[in-house]
């Protein structure tokens, strides 16, 4: 198991666990959000091959239309 932090809270995740999982384990649209991985920008074509590790910090911002 690996622990890393999430939008600011300590989350604990399966080894191998990919950006993509994380997002579906937490039901958020891929389409709709942007992912910052230890302080860097992930393009949405990555995020299958993303490995999250131990102590990593990952930011998710979901965008919500409005007027």
């Amino acid at each position: 198991m690996a622990k890393i932090q999430l939008n600011g809270k300590k989350v604990v995740i399966k080894p191998k666990y990919s950006i993509f999982d994380l997002l579906k384990k937490y039901k958020l649209s891929n389409k709709k959000v942007a992912i910052e991985h230890n302080g860097i920008i992930i393009p949405k074509v990555n995020y299958k091959k993303k490995l999250l590790k131990n102590n990593d910090k990952v930011e998710v911002v979901t965008f919500i239309g409005g007027g």
